[in-house]
């Protein structure tokens, strides 16, 4: 990436992303868009232990929600359960211990859950990874696109079934805005070329996150599938994987509430599968665009479509049998 393109989303970013931003485009929000009950819907959260995912569990838990935290660490999952039901006091809240860097179990998590449970309304692909240093899992995948790109789409499609027979079915993926500095790379997903650049593997991972999306909403359109950007976000993972950066930005960085609160919109309210069609890409309860004006970053329909079909190849070579 060009300096001149870094610079350009830097500058976006200060401008669209931080904490008075998210404060002033709230002026604007529906309050009664959240006034609902969800009593008897449930909600999958990855990453639910911390940060956004186990903001937005809070949120949603508070209005009768059952959630299912997927989280990886045992401890902390369950520590962040019990302040889950003791500010809420819903018991509804199931611990489900995954590490979305471990592909073939990825595929067996989403089976179990499948007979162990009648339905699930809402899924929400919050849980991320951004490791500095390419990393192989015992599958010989790069981490980040295991856990960001692959878990995702194999928790998301072997999920499918049980959303389709489950009431406004919905699915929401967690996105960051340096996505928009990245075209989708269909040659070389395991980023084995080149110099390896953790944060920009991240972004392309993102990108990727995006197509996914748009096609996924395509093929299945009795989901309502969503992108969302939660702005930068004061998380014990950005200040782990971004020190520098979550060291200068703390002030203006938005608090883990805020960055849920379209998360929990997309989830709960009926304004956005009312208003609008599946597969768009929203920011402080709004549709933004996928791209920058006049960006380089556009992929053709046959790009996506080839993305897609190599994902799911990937996908079935770690099916268990």
């Amino acid at each position: 990436m060009s300096l001149y393109r870094s610079s350009i989303w830097y500058l976006k970013g200060l401008n669209e992303y931080t904490r008075g931003a998210f404060e002033s485009a709230a002026k604007r929000f529906v309050e009664k868009d959240l006034e609902v009950s969800v009593a008897g819907r449930s909600f999958m959260i990855t990453g639910a232990n911390s940060g956004i995912g186990k903001a937005a569990a809070i949120v949603i838990a508070k209005r009768g929600g059952t959630i299912h935290m997927v989280c990886r660490n045992k401890d902390k999952a369950e520590e962040a359960r019990a302040e889950i039901v003791k500010e809420t006091g819903n018991k509804d809240i199931y611990i489900h211990i995954l590490d979305l860097t471990e592909t073939r179990k990825v595929w067996e998590f989403a089976e179990a859950f499948k007979k162990k449970f009648k339905s699930l309304n809402v899924l929400i692909n919050n849980a991320g990874s951004m490791l500095m240093q390419r990393e192989l899992n015992a599958e010989g995948l790069e981490k980040n696109f295991a856990c960001n790109t692959l878990g995702t789409y194999i928790l998301t499609k072997n999920l499918i079934p049980l959303l389709e027979k489950s009431g406004d079915p919905r699915v929401i993926m967690v996105s960051a805005g340096i996505m928009l500095v990245k075209k989708l790379r269909v040659g070389d997903l395991q980023s084995e070329r080149g110099r390896f650049d953790g944060t920009m593997v991240y972004a392309q991972n993102k990108r990727q996150l995006a197509v996914m999306t748009e096609q996924l909403a395509k093929t299945h359109p009795g989901i309502h599938f969503s992108l969302m950007h939660p702005g930068w976000v004061d998380t014990p993972a950005v200040a782990e994987a971004m020190p520098d950066f979550h060291r200068s930005m703390r002030n203006k960085l938005r608090s883990p509430e805020q960055g849920a609160d379209t998360v929990v919109w997309l989830a709960v309210s009926e304004a956005p599968a009312a208003a609008k069609p599946a597969g768009l890409f929203f920011q402080d309860r709004k549709v933004i665009p996928t791209h920058l004006p006049l960006a380089w970053t556009h992929s053709s329909l046959e790009q996506k479509e080839r993305f897609m079909t190599l994902l799911e190849e990937l996908a079935k070579s770690f099916q268990p049998h």
